[in-house]
């Protein structure tokens, strides 16, 4: 299956001016809002990511902003993810943007994404209150990964004992939002599948 082009989201009107959902404070959907004044104006939102893994659990995809993003340019991840858009839930905004960033087209048949961890993050960015709820899945997968190209700079597979080296260094530039995340999601680990497959492509 080809790699989608990356396209404009559904809430985006002519101007590229994106809509994205908005939520309260308990984590409930609430409404709609351009990302810019979600952003400038501190509005509770959801973000959902995948933690892609090999399938024998050894080792994590890890990769670094492109540094043109609205937010936390040129940092690095480990979660590949974006902001939950209008009508959607959290799992569905996971299963898109994994294929979207990563090229990893998930259909029916496939190894199911597992929920690791949720927090809301009731915080700040360049002097701005960022309010965020954040969902992380984890799919095992052994198949090629195609970067969006205007999302994602570069990208490699570490071992999570690697990852964990550079999280320690604290001039390494890591998401803050999935910061938060990590003590869950590198502590959860699913048992080795049997008979590990890859997800259809």
């Amino acid at each position: 299956m080809p790699f989608p082009p990356h396209r404009e989201p559904p809430g985006a009107d002519a101007s590229g001016a994106e809509s994205i959902a908005v939520y309260d404070r308990q984590g409930n959907p609430i409404g709609a809002a351009d990302r810019a004044t979600v952003y400038r104006d501190g509005l509770w939102h959801a973000s959902a990511g995948v933690l892609v893994r090999s399938p024998d659990g050894d080792r994590i995809y890890v990769h670094r902003r492109t540094d043109t993003k609205m937010v936390f340019a040129g940092m690095h991840d480990c979660l590949a993810g974006g902001v939950v858009e209008p009508g959607e839930s959290p799992r569905d905004t996971a299963v898109r943007e994994v294929g979207e960033e990563l090229g990893i087209m998930l259909g029916r048949g496939d190894l199911p994404l597992r929920l690791l961890a949720s927090v809301s993050w009731d915080g700040d960015w360049q002097d701005r209150p960022m309010r965020c709820h954040l969902f992380a899945y984890e799919l095992r997968y052994d198949g090629p990964i195609r970067h969006q190209t205007d999302e994602i700079a570069d990208g490699w597979w570490w071992s999570e004992a690697e990852l964990r080296v550079h999280l320690a260094d604290p001039d390494w530039p890591f998401v803050p939002d999935t910061r938060l995340l990590i003590p869950d999601i590198l502590n959860t680990v699913a048992p080795r599948p049997k008979n590990p497959g890859s997800p259809s492509r």
